[in-house]
């Protein structure tokens, strides 16, 4: 069918639907009687007349109503698949990096998104795992992890996890030849395994609180880590004591690898916090994602 059919029946759905050339015409950026001289060529080529015209009125003849009832339902069906093609088109896709540190990789931000991104096929995310609280602008990043939501100014944040509680851990064999604290203090005569953090710094300092007491303490070792996963895993193999997060500890404490102490001078502290630039045109992809790692009691 020639382009101009298709533009003339268009014209014609819209006048006999609206019953009206003016409104009809608006619809199509048209004057009126362009329009109306639409229709009649249109009525030429077929040799029948569709519409009758009245100075206050526009009523369909018996061949408009069957022409009109015969092809409407098929251009509106051919609209909803061009709808469902722009739904298509504006399904969550695009590439979306974070950083986050070696913890919040492993154990927030890749076991949600194990689960949503088969239902993002179109969404690729790349984790940068960094201990640092790096300027995610200018890394390139399109947002950060960090626990609380004490951010720049300049900044959105979404809780995306629980309030985060570590624990003071070691080998029953390291206990059967060392006594166990009974205070944060008693640390200092205890072989610790230290975590190296560069936002700090240097080595990082055991943080306690109990009864609106807080204690920071400075270990001390034969070995150091600037990973979490490698500060347990010397603890495991018997260096001495560690302090990481309870939810990697808990399963070698459940099997009897590991014992806690100090547990009640271990607080929760604050939850990880997904955070991006305010200023930033989100995507669908990154609002999708966003909602989708959103913590939700």
């Amino acid at each position: 069918m020639p382009r101009e059919s298709v533009d003339d029946l268009l014209a014609f759905i819209a006048v006999a639907r609206e019953r009206s050339f003016t409104r009809a015409a608006a619809q199509f950026g048209l004057s009126q009687s362009a329009l109306s001289h639409t229709i009649r060529q249109l009525e030429a080529r077929l040799g029948i007349r569709l519409l009758t015209r009245t100075t206050r009125a526009v009523s369909l003849t018996d061949a408009g109503e069957r022409l009109f009832n015969g092809i409407r339902p098929h251009f509106e069906e051919i609209g909803a698949q061009i709808d469902a093609l722009s739904e298509l088109r504006e399904k969550p896709a695009g590439n979306i990096r974070i950083t986050a540190s070696d913890h919040a990789v492993a154990h927030v931000l890749w076991p949600k998104l194990r689960d949503i991104l088969p239902k993002y096929p179109d969404i690729k995310v790349e984790l940068v795992l960094d201990n640092a609280l790096i300027d995610i602008v200018a890394t390139r990043c399109d947002a950060g992890v960090r626990m609380g939501e004490l951010l720049a100014k300049d900044m959105i944040s979404a809780r995306i996890s629980p309030p985060v509680r570590f624990a003071v851990i070691g080998t029953p064999a390291y206990f059967d030849n060392n006594p166990i604290p009974a205070s944060p203090q008693e640390l200092v005569h205890h072989s610790c395994i230290n975590l190296r953090l560069p936002t700090y710094g240097g080595l990082w300092a055991w943080e306690f609180e109990r009864e609106g007491q807080t204690v920071n303490i400075r270990v001390d070792g034969q070995v150091a880590f600037n990973n979490i996963h490698n500060v347990l895993e010397a603890a495991l193999d018997g260096f001495g004591l560690a302090y990481v997060p309870e939810d990697i500890a808990s399963p070698h404490i459940a099997q009897g690898r590991l014992m806690r102490v100090l547990e009640d001078w271990s607080p929760y502290w604050e939850s990880y916090h997904l955070y991006y630039p305010s200023r930033r045109q989100s995507s669908p992809a990154f609002i999708a994602l966003v909602e989708a790692l959103r913590h939700r009691e």
